[in-house]
């Protein structure tokens, strides 16, 4: 997934910078030097052994006692209600002989019906008990079998319920929130929101198969996570028929309805959108047969048979989410020029790391982010140069030193085995870049160590040997230690390898990205602040988004309004398509009180739900009086079109600012 997961991550970008940079000169030295933390002398494995860390601290379920295997949908979509209704049927296989009880997670669930069956049919009442509702993890769903253990086991669980309007994990939109002008619902399950939409056993520790029955409006076309026949022939129906055959955890579920059509790219993928839409973002995502060649060629075939995009409504509140077979996508990196497609790469490269080995607990997210981050890298490096590749490296790491810097990133969570998440905590709350670009770091460091000729089997090996399992670190770390370390014995020690996954920051010994394109940036931006001219477009009209991304992060933290002035006149920040730069541009605007920004500022904000684009503008507003009543203003009236995510993110902001006068 693609996404900002942690409120205060990334909502001062301008600020990711660092003291010379900041002056656009060259910083030759690591920096992050300062703020490292020194290699231990020994390894110390104290934490990894005192923590269990196949368990799940976010989810009710007993897994070691009794596990879902598949699970069987059969769901009404009503636009009217903003509620799916229908029967979740969980086949389960038990594993403890004493055990009475079947623990799933919910959220907000409506449950009028609870039955067991013995698989041939014949289903009998059971007796259930739902929790009061804790305001993280929703209410513990206790169902009670009909004696006392083993003989009372049932193979089979049915229940009959109905989702909450508020369902934190599904945005219902209306005609007038949508290009098409017609309704529309997707789903959003990572980490923890499946639970609010089927009752199951919450957990990336849990994988099963699926299938599904919904029955939608007239009109509308449902897609989910999973096979559904020839999208180009895909009939239009009132009930689609879904099923995945492959074993997935909870959260790649996925569901959208909606009025989509489809546009083929290759003979397995394609893109759904929106008619208006759909024909910009099948050319935008024209390389992903390509994507997909150059991830095979590294890390072996893509074992899920499609790979389609939906592109959703501009409130999709993340970069996007790898929902197996059909990544989910916003329409914010459809620019033109394919400088962001990039994201696709992300998404795709899931279908290895994450969707094929999972982290078996949110503790170890890195095993999906950083690898998947360090694998988009590869394909990003591969179709469009490595000077493209190393670009967004160097933005991802610099963003990500400033947070540490900052204090954004708690040092107990800078770590990449993560410690467990405290009580009342979602596992959101705890996860940050570090995850993302510290995991990437690793594995390039690794690749630097060994070289791409022994590194690269390795990480081919990893998916072939853990395919379709949930893993720890623990588990990824003893792999390593046999299968690549003893290739070379020399090239890593057990201090370094301790460094990088149990000590908090970046180890001192890390090699930072460093971009040549990036310092022609800086030279052209140190001319302008130093009073000379602004480069012009023979120079800036071979810019891609990174290049200006870098040139406005460079920039001081504040400007003169006639500065601002200047550089809107030259380039037309105010107002631009590319929501890339608008994330950064809008919060400078707001920093050097340039008000002739604001207009199309609030339209910025109301016009996109991504939480990474529009959080640091908000944040940046909030910092003053004036600042925070525009603020205020503009979300009342974005709100309604923001999804659940993005309100409660930016609901909280408001409520925490402390503005000066």
């Amino acid at each position: 997934m693609r996404r900002t997961p942690c409120l205060l991550l990334k909502t001062l970008p301008l600020l990711c910078l660092f003291a010379l940079a900041a002056c656009g000169q060259k910083d030759e030295i690591n920096p992050a030097a300062s703020i490292r933390h020194p290699i231990a002398k020994k390894a110390d494995t104290t934490q990894a052994t005192q923590v269990d860390r196949k368990h799940d601290e976010a989810s009710y379920a007993e897994p070691a006692r009794v596990r879902t295997t598949h699970l069987m949908l059969d769901l009404t979509v009503d636009f009217d209600k903003k509620q799916l209704a229908g029967t979740a049927t969980l086949d389960v296989n038990w594993y403890d002989d004493n055990a009475s009880d079947l623990v799933l997670d919910t959220s907000d669930l409506n449950i009028t019906q609870i039955e067991g069956g013995d698989g041939t049919g014949d289903w009998k009442p059971l007796t259930y008990t739902l929790a009061p509702a804790d305001p993280v993890l929703g209410s513990k769903l206790t169902i009670h079998m009909p004696t006392p253990g083993k003989a009372g086991h049932m193979r089979q669980v049915r229940i009959t319920y109905s989702t909450s309007p508020q369902a934190s994990g599904l945005q219902w939109l209306s005609g007038a929130q949508t290009q098409s002008g017609q309704p529309f619902m997707f789903s959003q399950s990572e980490a923890i929101h499946a639970r609010s939409w089927i009752p199951l056993q919450d957990t990336p520790g849990v994988r099963f198969s699926w299938t599904a029955n919904i029955h939608v409006p007239k009109d509308t076309t449902a897609v989910m996570s999973a096979d559904y026949g020839d999208p180009e022939n895909l009939q239009t129906a009132t009930t689609y028929q879904f099923n995945m055959p492959q074993m997935v955890p909870s959260y790649l579920l996925a569901i959208a309805v909606g009025d989509l059509k489809f546009k083929r790219i290759s003979d397995r993928s394609g893109v759904w959108a929106e008619p208006g839409m759909v024909a910009k973002a099948a050319a935008e995502f024209a390389d992903t047969e390509k994507m997909i060649e150059t991830a095979e060629a590294l890390y072996g075939p893509y074992r899920w048979g499609r790979y389609d995009i939906l592109v959703l409504p501009p409130s999709f509140p993340i970069g996007g989410m790898e929902n197996p077979k059909l990544t989910f996508a916003t329409p914010t990196v459809i620019v033109g020029d394919k400088s962001l497609v990039s994201l696709v790469a992300h998404e795709l490269s899931h279908s290895w790391s994450g969707n094929l080995v999972t982290n078996a607990s949110w503790k170890d997210i890195w095993l999906n982010e950083g690898m998947t981050t360090y694998v988009q890298g590869r394909i990003t490096e591969a179709l469009y140069g490595a000077d493209v590749a190393e670009m967004e490296r160097q933005i991802d790491q610099q963003e990500l030193m400033t947070e540490i810097k900052d204090g954004d990133i708690k040092p107990a969570v800078q770590v990449l085995a993560l410690p467990p998440v405290p009580p009342g905590t979602s596992p959101d709350d705890e996860m940050s870049d570090i995850a993302y670009t510290k995991g990437a770091w690793f594995m390039q460091f690794l690749e630097q160590r060994f070289g791409r000729a022994v590194f690269d089997p390795f990480l081919r090996s990893y998916f072939d040997n853990f395919a379709f399992q949930s893993i720890t670190t623990d588990d990824f770390e003893k792999y390593l230690r046999a299968n690549l370390l003893p290739k070379n014995p020399k090239a890593v020690t057990d201090a370094e390898l301790h460094t990088w996954i149990h000590e908090p920051g970046i180890p001192s010994f890390a090699t930072p990205a460093h971009s040549a394109r990036f310092d022609a940036v800086d030279a052209a931006r140190k001319a302008w602040l130093d009073g000379g001219a602004l480069p012009g477009t023979e120079v800036t009209g071979k810019w891609v988004t990174q290049e200006w991304v870098h040139f406005l992060e460079g920039m001081p933290a504040a400007l003169s309004p006639d500065r601002m002035a200047a550089l809107d006149k030259a380039y037309h920040f105010t107002g631009t398509p590319n929501d890339e730069i608008g994330q950064r541009w809008y919060p400078l605007a707001v920093a050097s009180d340039y008000k002739d920004a604001r207009p199309q500022m609030a339209q910025f904000l109301q016009s996109i739900g991504r939480q990474k684009l529009i959080m640091p503008t908000y944040a940046a507003l909030a910092k003053t009086q004036e600042g925070l009543a525009f603020a205020k203003d503009v979300f009342a009236k974005a709100k309604p079109g923001y999804h659940p995510i993005t309100v409660a993110s930016v609901q909280a902001l408001l409520d925490k600012a402390k503005p000066a006068n």
